[in-house]
């Protein structure tokens, strides 16, 4: 897709559609459009056609411009960063249904903010036109089928060099949500740890800035990662370690570090699942797809930052070497940890990552995983569950998803939560009950987080959605780019 930016006389601007934001007063734009046809828009508000009401859509022709149409997009009441990223995404959609080829969006009657909003148009209309590749080659993005360009249509010159800024983030942004829900939708006889280290490995070919190496089994037995193998034990297919370096400023800088849980099945193990919506759990490796769609951005966007990536890549199957409910391992830390429940699994992979993080020296440590039910059962399927032991990076984290409309809810880590993790037989057990459960699930990791600034996102309710639309959303990559974005400068 091919996104510019304009401030030529808008209707010089050769398309086939052009989607134009207002309310039911028009203004700007809206109005000398609405003269130039006659009163053909106010027409059809007066009509009672279009309310202008946030969100609403209607494509009107042209009179005497064959195959051309404009598409008037409500934006009355959207007053907030998330009713407007709602309001670009019904205006994406609506553009998508039409068979143009060209199309200018006028950046006008939404948001003041122009390079925001042309990011949110740009991320918008890339995420719209996802679709699934069933046999994939490597993860290079899909593109609309008959969509090719996009101009953004700003007012000033000033809002026109905003604009061009806001469309390249924003462009990248939504290609590296692409990358992550195909690798999210994959099956996981396709996406397996094998897989995703090929394709880790493909996205780093050609680029001066990345660097991919891989970890296998015999290298994290090494290293005493015992916890992370008692995972892997009871699956045929080898768990892998992920490592991406992405360097876009001095080496010096201290990177931030983000470690993506990709369970590529988690059947439960030996302590199986339910059979009923148990083939959702191949998008238990999203935490580990939205690393990989990062770096995917960060190689578009060109971000002048350091960022290290870690996915340790595993299947949870039960065989006749699973780990057992009652087992106890030794983690990289050297803590041991009694496993209660092999479902709870993710944790025991993040463990020893977060430990191997620390020899990076970073800046920041954020984890990345769909690690719990419960924090569907405290938020849903509209916020990420967020948990940290830096108060400034919470705040950081919590702006960053508002400003990106992917946005994340702080849950607390008193001691008394961690209390509920003590073992007779063990530092530590790998659950505390039946209540907390997501906290706990951070205090767990917390206890291998205490030589650095580190945050937890559990994207258990927003990694992907179910039902007739059932797919892999892209989260929490919006919220990640946006923070590394804030502290690139």
């Amino acid at each position: 897709m091919d996104f510019t930016a304009s401030a030529a006389q808008l209707l010089n601007i050769k398309a086939d559609s052009l989607i134009l934001p207002t309310g039911p007063q028009l203004k700007d734009s809206a109005e000398a459009l609405d003269k130039s046809l006659d009163g053909a828009i106010s027409s059809l508000i007066k009509a009672g056609d279009f309310s202008g009401k946030s969100g609403e859509t209607l494509v009107m022709h042209i009179p005497g411009a064959s195959g051309k149409r404009i598409i008037l997009l409500g934006t009355e009441g959207a007053s907030s960063p998330q009713q407007q990223i709602k309001v670009i995404t019904a205006g994406a959609a609506a553009l998508l249904r039409t068979p143009s080829i060209k199309a200018v969006w006028v950046g006008e009657g939404l948001a003041d903010d122009s390079e925001w909003q042309a990011g949110m148009v740009a991320r918008s209309i890339q995420t719209a036109s996802y679709q699934y590749a069933p046999a994939p080659k490597g993860i290079a993005k899909t593109k609309a089928q008959k969509l090719k360009s996009v101009t953004y249509w700003a007012p000033t010159k000033a809002d026109l060099s905003a604009a061009k800024k806001g469309l390249a983030y924003g462009s990248a942004v939504g290609n590296g949500m692409n990358v992550a829900r195909q690798l999210g939708n994959l099956p996981a006889n396709i996406c397996t740890p094998d897989y995703l280290a090929s394709q880790a490995k493909a996205l780093a070919k050609g680029q001066a800035k990345i660097t991919t190496s891989v970890l296998t089994e015999a290298d994290m037995k090494k290293l005493k990662m015992g916890s992370l193998l008692s995972v892997s034990a009871g699956s045929d297919i080898p768990a892998k370690m992920i490592v991406m370096k992405y360097q876009g400023t001095k080496a010096s800088v201290k990177p931030i570090v983000l470690v993506g849980k990709a369970v590529t099945f988690d059947s439960g193990g030996i302590s199986l699942k339910g059979g009923n919506g148990m083939d959702e759990m191949k998008y238990d490796m999203c935490g580990g797809a939205s690393v990989i769609g990062v770096f995917n951005a960060l190689i578009e966007n060109q971000l002048p930052i350091n960022v290290v990536g870690i996915v340790p890549a595993t299947e949870n199957m039960p065989n006749g070497h699973a780990t057992k409910p009652g087992d106890v391992v030794t983690s990289m830390s050297g803590q041991t940890i009694e496993v209660l429940n092999t479902d709870a699994e993710g944790r025991l992979i993040l463990c020893d990552a977060l430990t191997y993080a620390g020899r990076f020296k970073p800046d920041t440590v954020i984890d990345i995983a769909t690690l719990t039910g419960a924090v569907i059962g405290a938020l849903g399927k509209v916020t990420a569950g967020m948990l940290s032991n830096d108060d400034q990076l919470a705040e950081q984290l919590l702006s960053s998803g508002t400003r990106s409309g992917d946005r994340a809810w702080r849950l607390p880590l008193f001691e008394e939560y961690d209390e509920l993790l003590k073992s007779n037989f063990a530092d530590i057990a790998n659950i505390g009950g039946p209540g907390a459960a997501t906290i706990t699930a951070a205090c767990f990791l917390a206890r291998f987080t205490k030589k650095y600034k580190w945050a937890h996102l559990d994207v258990a309710g927003t990694a992907w959605v179910s039902g007739a639309a059932k797919g892999s959303t892209g989260r929490p990559v919006p919220i990640l780019m946006e923070y590394l974005r804030s502290k690139a400068g």
